[in-house]
């Protein structure tokens, strides 16, 4: 009994040992599968995620799509060649930060901006500076002084003796008449003008409150502080071109004065007749034309600003 006993557990033994085997024979197929699994993974991570399909290497993520090509300059993409924006507007919209393509610049010029400065330099030519007439007499009107031009020297010239009427027609006597505009002849230089009046006085009236009256053209002038004037009423007879003041120049007599005045506006292009020492309208002409050209006022006569402009005082 004991035998069959023993043999019996043996038997069960067996079987057991025999079926512990076939178990792991089973699972070793199993592990090595998995082993598979596990060398063959990143061929299922390839086939899982491509790399090429989330991000594209070379069109999955084109340039300007979502930022402008160099933030808005003009090269490349983001800015059309030659057509350009309109001063102000946006060139691309990829941003989304209100930035505009080059601050508003224009293709093909890259300067004019959205504050209005003009294309190709946006700089204006100097404005404000006083014109050339104003800065050739150094001082404004205002001022009744100009720069001193070139240095004339005086000379003295043949003037015809008798004067020429239908070139230089004579004016009359008008008591109490003034120089038409002078009220606005601000400073000491013209005074004179402003004050002016002809007056009428005989031959010894003249001669007895002033000590220097000289005879000019078939008229007679009197000397007063650096000015010749008028002596009307000395010869009745008497011729005058002008009727009012001449300043005194290097001591000349009147028709000098005159004379030399005419050939320094000859030398500058404003005059243009005879130089004969008369003061006739060709010759205010041409004054008033050099006066208006160097700021000064339009006084049409010889002044003392007008001699220091043309160099004479």
């Amino acid at each position: 009994m004991r035998i069959f006993v023993v043999l019996i557990c043996s038997l069960a033994l067996a079987s057991l040992a025999l079926g512990t085997q076939e178990e792991k024979k089973k699972e070793q197929p199993k592990k090595k599968g998995a082993q598979a699994g596990q060398v063959s993974q990143p061929a299922g991570k390839a086939t899982g995620k491509p790399a090429t399909a989330g991000k594209p290497m070379t069109t999955g993520r084109p340039a300007g799509a979502g930022k402008t090509a160099k933030a808005g300059k003009p090269a490349y993409a983001g800015k059309p060649a030659e057509t350009g924006n309109v001063a102000g507007m946006p060139a691309e919209k990829g941003k989304g930060k209100g930035k505009h393509a080059g601050a508003g610049q224009a293709a093909g010029t890259g300067e004019a901006t959205a504050e209005g400065k003009p294309a190709g330099g946006g700089k204006k030519a100097k404005a404000g500076k006083p014109t050339e007439a104003t800065t050739a007499a150094g001082k404004t009107a205002a001022t009744g002084k100009a720069a001193t031009g070139k240095p004339f020297k005086p000379q003295h010239f043949n003037v015809p003796k008798q004067p020429n009427t239908a070139k230089a027609p004579p004016v009359k006597f008008q008591q109490g008449r003034r120089i038409k505009g002078s009220q606005n002849w601000q400073g000491a230089n013209y005074t004179v003008f402003r004050t002016y009046t002809p007056v009428w006085h005989d031959r010894g009236w003249w001669n007895s409150h002033y000590n220097r009256v000289v005879f000019v053209f078939g008229g007679w002038y009197y000397w007063n502080a650096g000015w010749w004037y008028p002596a009307w009423g000395y010869a009745p007879n008497a011729y005058y071109a002008y009727d009012g003041p001449i300043y005194g120049y290097n001591d000349l007599p009147p028709d000098q004065v005159i004379a030399n005045v005419q050939a320094a506006l000859q030398q500058q292009g404003y005059y243009h007749g005879e130089v004969d020492g008369l003061l006739g309208p060709l010759t205010r002409e041409a004054i008033a034309g050099y006066q208006r050209d160097r700021g000064l006022y339009e006084t049409a006569a010889i002044d003392r600003p007008t001699l220091e402009s043309l160099g004479m005082a």
